[in-house]
């Protein structure tokens, strides 16, 4: 399994090192790096991104303030050179607070903590094709998929609404889009998946099922025709 991570750092030598030590590793993938937090919004519109490699003196906007911005923040691992912001950091939930110069083995095992908290808790045994157990306070509970309404991410959890209640998951989205077939759930947005067989309708922006609205992010416009795709009649979305 990758993830996709990007850089953010006003120091190109502090980029040039972690490049190299995530390019060493199978489990991540780069898709951005950048010298300062508003290049990194930029970034987080149009890209999925599980986990931000963050410092945090830059100039005009700290790490620390960046994330706190983000309605739906990726997991982070603090880089810098300050002790100063650590109690901050973790308040943030911070998978981890990396002191410059950064040795591989102490990336690594910052890595492998971002990882094992990623990991999807399920049971091979313990799941079909019709359902899936997640670990939801201190128990597995069983879901069915046909009970699925939407996905939603918020901050290092997913919360699983279904028909009657809804589960609260700690995982990223990321991870359990890659568990769920692809025919039947659908990536609209960095924070949300659908349950394409309850979607009620559906425009060039947003997805309805039943009296909720959905957003559909800037970089997923393929969506719409997998919807089409998915629907006997094709909407003629500029219409009113």
């Amino acid at each position: 399994m990758k993830y996709n991570c990007i850089i953010v750092d006003d120091e190109p030598h502090a980029i040039k090192i972690l490049e190299s030590y995530i390019r060493s590793l199978d489990q991540l993938k780069i898709v951005g790096t950048c010298s300062n937090a508003f290049r990194a919004i930029n970034i987080l519109n149009n890209e999925k991104v599980d986990l931000i490699f963050l410092d945090i003196n830059m100039p005009k906007l700290l790490g620390t303030q960046l994330l706190k911005t983000l309605q739906y923040p990726p997991k982070v691992i603090f880089t810098t050179a300050h002790k100063d912001y650590a109690i901050e950091a973790f308040e943030l939930d911070a998978i981890d607070y990396l002191l410059k110069p950064i040795s591989f083995e102490r990336f690594l095992k910052a890595v492998n903590k971002f990882c094992h908290t990623t990991t999807v808790e399920v049971a091979p045994a313990n799941q079909g094709p019709g359902f899936l157990y997640f670990r939801a306070d201190r128990k597995m509970v069983k879901v069915f998929l046909e009970d699925i309404f939407y996905i939603e991410s918020y901050k290092d959890y997913i919360i699983i609404h279904k028909k009657t209640d809804v589960v609260k998951v700690k995982l990223s989205i990321s991870a359990v889009e890659k568990m769920l077939p692809q025919n039947l759930f659908l990536r609209i947005h960095r924070s949300f998946l659908v349950a394409i067989h309850q979607v009620t309708a559906y425009t060039k922006y947003d997805v309805e099922i039943g009296k909720i609205e959905l957003p559909i992010g800037r970089s997923f416009s393929s969506v719409i025709q997998k919807l089409t795709d998915n629907t006997s009649i094709s909407a003629n979305l500029d219409s009113p």
